[in-house]
């Protein structure tokens, strides 16, 4: 079995490394970090999750539980640490980061067949099993790289960190817990705005100085996280109706619901530190703390992260790579993570693992595998391999990705929440048939083999 090398050590490269290893490949894991920092990283741990803590909604029957669920039932790393690391989040699965990416970097570092080498890589080698899970914030020098082994100038969007603020902080006797519909009990605080409460944020927020972008590049948000300010601009109601929205909250104090509301969703196991929904931004850090200090509730907010932003960089996939995540032109070349054109945490990880998969049965000399057509896995390496390169964007997963219900379904199940929850049942059924066929002895502590033909 010839090597694996994985360049980054995000969430996409753990995942992708510790799949190889224990399908038998040694793999050397090379991460820049401390030697060299990105501009949103702050420790040099792996899988340090920068943005957001939460990983989306882990409500059944949708499509971002049904990718969880995926890689929980082929034993991902990232999902283990994920549940073990778990905090009161609602529908929702979000973790406290700092214990997350601790216990992945000490797995990764004592697993006996990976190598965590703490150095930047500037080139992909070009004899070697590669696989390329740099991230969004690929080096300067690794990015010419990648731009000269795909053939193609770089893409690119800007994307947005929201602040996080001390939990004593708060005023309990304003901010009550609750989450929207009662989904998930009280796991949220929500801090309540009146009309006029609402009104002088809304003013004192458009009117915020914004850190200024690269001089002469044009401003590309994606369109799933953009900054509060932006969302602003589009119309005085577009946050009630966006991440403010009161709908399925009651204050309390008067039993009413509020003209609008910030919710804050825990950060750490410990509770002492909240971060605010939604409220990803670019305003400079003084505007930062005199806008949001106009929340109800966050009068005395003491900040313990600003929000920022920072520029994503991705591939234009569909034209250099198969669904198996391989490059056509060099197949001992593979991507994975967001540098892919997918857009969140556990899409990333999805590529990780089968990015993993593969370059571990290419080592071996094995066949590589596409995940099956009804799967969230197989949308999306779908999507990234096969789907128009006019106006490629990032994708989050969804229902518009997965394969639809045949017409007979259809007339079966009239119900749009039915017909979901049958998409997600049945593409389980042929995701666990399709680990039975491709994987035997597939054990969280043990190694997987592939079957034989």
């Amino acid at each position: 079995m010839k090597d694996v090398i994985v360049i980054g050590g995000g969430l996409a490269g753990v995942e992708a490394a510790w799949q190889a290893a224990r399908r038998g490949a040694t793999v050397k894991l090379f991460e820049m970090r401390p030697v060299k920092q990105t501009p949103a990283h702050r420790t040099d741990q792996l899988a340090e999750i920068v943005c957001s803590n939460s990983l989306k909604s882990d409500e059944p029957g949708t499509a971002s539980y049904l990718l969880k669920e995926e890689l929980r039932r082929a034993d991902s790393l990232v999902m283990e640490v994920a549940a073990a690391t778990r905090v009161p989040a609602g529908a929702a699965l979000a973790v406290d980061r700092q214990q997350f990416a601790e216990l992945i970097t000490k797995q990764l570092e004592e697993h006996p067949r990976i190598e965590v080498i703490r150095e930047e890589v500037t080139t992909v080698p070009e004899d070697s099993i590669s696989i390329v899970a740099t991230g969004p914030l690929t080096s300067e020098a690794l990015t010419l790289e990648v731009m000269k082994l795909t053939g193609s100038d770089q893409l690119y969007f800007y994307d947005a960190i929201a602040p996080i603020v001390s939990a004593d902080s708060i005023d309990k006797s304003v901010a009550f817990r609750a989450a929207r519909y009662d989904k998930g009990g009280d796991d949220y605080l929500n801090c309540p705005f009146n009309q006029d409460q609402y009104a002088q944020f809304y003013a004192a927020l458009i009117e915020a100085k914004s850190v200024p972008l690269q001089r002469f590049e044009e401003t590309r948000w994606f369109e799933a996280c953009l900054p509060i300010e932006e969302l602003a601009r589009r119309g005085v109601d577009t946050l009630r109706y966006g991440p403010m929205k009161p709908v399925g909250l009651r204050d309390p104090r008067n039993g009413r619901e509020p003209y609008a509301a910030v919710q804050l969703r825990q950060e750490n196991l410990m509770a002492d530190a909240y971060s605010l929904v939604g409220f990803q931004n670019h305003l400079r850090y003084g505007e930062q703390a005199r806008v949001i200090r106009l929340i109800p509730g966050l009068e005395n907010a003491e900040f313990l992260q600003f929000g920022q932003i920072h520029r994503n960089t991705y591939i234009c996939s569909p034209r250099v790579l198969q669904p198996t995540m391989q490059m056509r032109e060099r197949p001992n070349v593979f991507f994975a993570g967001q540098i892919t054109g997918v857009e969140g945490y556990v899409e990333s990880v999805a590529m990780g693992w089968l990015a993993g998969i593969n370059a571990a049965r290419l080592a071996a000399g094995e066949d590589l595998v596409q995940a099956p057509a009804l799967s969230a896995i197989g949308a999306l390496a779908r999507y990234v391999a096969q789907t128009e390169t006019k106006n490629f964007q990032p994708v989050n997963i969804t229902f518009a990705l997965l394969q639809p219900l045949d017409e007979t379904a259809k007339r079966q199940v009239r119900k749009k929440f039915e017909r979901r929850r049958l998409q997600v049942e049945l593409a389980l059924k042929e995701w666990d048939a399709w680990l039975q066929k491709n994987f035997e002895n597939f054990d969280p502590r043990g190694e997987m083999q592939a079957s034989a033909p």
